[in-house]
């Protein structure tokens, strides 16, 4: 019945909201609260819901900040030295630009986060995409296909847990995935090449001049003179979040704080340049608490557990020897109803004990699952803060981001699990 209940509310959520029927912080919040009191947990809703939001507060808090740290930055006209010089390299051309755009995705998600790389790569290359035209649901699904796929690294969060859950050496688990990896970058860089083309061929001949003069065109509030002070703060923020010197949300309250001060020391400016953009900070962050609801009701009901009890128990015995190929098959759709930690601490052990039973390999099920499941799929999946942070800095609906990354996210994880099979990383 819980197995059920859970199944019901991740796939009424997913129709809310892709088809727009309801906006996410609606569907995140009482899709999973009708489903809860239908489990029969009425009284223990208001723990659960308190539990998902003090889990995601940090999230919630951190994105808050980001995006008042990034938006004073974007106001002083920080990043339009680097903007002049990444229009300089790619030109006008949409096609150098969707390239440049998983070039500078792929490199920032060398940390393994998800939020870093959006919080650094969307503010800077949005105004790009603005100024020359481009769709911004096309800089969404070229981060999101190039973090995603990044997020095999043996430092990743998916790598981390697999092997653990199999109790097997990370390097033993990733080593024999590089070339896979590989295969599967190069996939993405295929498909930037064909959205700048499309992209190219939606806008036909460009005016360089016209971008040119947007590019380095400055405002009132613009500081060049603090260009390098700026950069030094933002160097500054993202060391420390990825060596770990702070948590990230005190790291961007500090250095949001800094910046305004920095760059508007009149009170009267820094009032303004909040007001700016407060209302994106509270709408996203709105979005964030309402997905720690949405988690939290689904973990503590027990619906989460009963549906990793039930995909083990519908599993035909004829297709145990076939498990590491169903498994990644199913890998990046699978990141759409199961969280990282249910998956591979609930479910991958026992499709690892089940497979070895047939006598197929267990550690080939683990470097199946993190073909897909919170790597490809972790930048699309409704269960991650990070998706929402996407789409957020994107400014792009959830269910147009859903439906143009979803696809291609698959292909993707296909194209990697092909090569592992001529490779003989995964038996068939």
């Amino acid at each position: 019945m819980l197995a059920l209940l859970g199944l019901l509310t991740i796939l009424l959520l997913l129709f809310l909201v892709i088809t727009k029927k309801a906006s996410p912080v609606i569907a995140l919040t009482l899709v999973p609260i009708l489903t809860g009191i239908l489990a029969g947990k009425t009284n223990e809703l208001p723990a659960m819901i308190g539990e998902g939001l003090q889990a995601i507060a940090p999230t919630g808090v951190m994105f808050v900040f980001a995006i008042l740290f990034f938006g004073i930055l974007l106001d002083a006209g920080t990043f339009q030295p680097i903007i002049s010089r990444l229009l300089k390299i790619a030109g006008n051309d949409p096609i150098k630009i969707a390239l440049a755009t998983a070039v500078l995705a792929m490199l920032i998600h060398l940390d393994g986060s998800g939020a870093v790389t959006f919080l650094v790569v969307i503010p800077t290359l949005a105004p790009i995409y603005d100024q020359i035209g481009m769709r911004r649901i096309t800089l969404a699904c070229i981060v999101a296909l190039s973090a995603g796929t990044m997020n095999m690294v043996p430092w990743g969060g998916p790598t981390i847990r697999a092997a653990t859950a199999l109790n097997v050496p990370v390097t033993e688990l990733f080593n024999p995935m590089v070339i896979p990896l590989m295969t599967g970058l190069v996939s993405v860089f295929a498909i930037a090449f064909f959205l700048g083309t499309s992209e190219k061929n939606r806008l036909g001949n460009l005016n360089q001049s016209a971008v040119s003069s947007l590019s380095t065109a400055e405002t009132p509030l613009h500081r060049p003179k603090l260009f390098w002070i700026n950069v030094i703060l933002i160097l500054a923020a993202i060391t420390s979040i990825i060596l770990s010197w702070a948590p990230p949300y005190v790291v961007f309250m500090v250095a949001f704080a800094l910046a305004l001060l920095i760059n508007f020391p009149k009170v009267s400016e820094q009032k303004n340049r909040i007001d700016a953009h407060a209302k994106e900070a509270m709408l996203m962050a709105s979005i964030l608490f309402a997905a720690g609801c949405f988690t939290g009701i689904l973990k503590g009901s027990g619906m989460m557990e009963s549906m990793a009890s039930t995909v083990q128990t519908l599993l035909p015995e004829q297709l145990g020897r076939q498990l590491p190929l169903l498994t990644g098959l199913v890998a990046m759709p699978a990141s759409m109803l199961f969280d990282p930690d249910s998956f591979y601490f609930g479910i991958l052990p026992l499709l690892s004990t089940t497979a070895t039973t047939f006598g197929a390999s267990g550690l080939e099920v683990g470097q199946a699952a993190i073909l897909g499941q919170m790597t490809t799929g972790f930048p699309v999946s409704p269960l991650t803060g990070s998706t929402f942070l996407l789409v957020g800095l994107a400014g792009v609906e959830l269910g147009d981001h859903q439906k143009k990354t979803i696809p291609l996210a698959f292909l993707v994880t296909l194209v990697m699990l092909l090569v592992s099979i001529l490779l003989g990383v995964i038996s068939i």
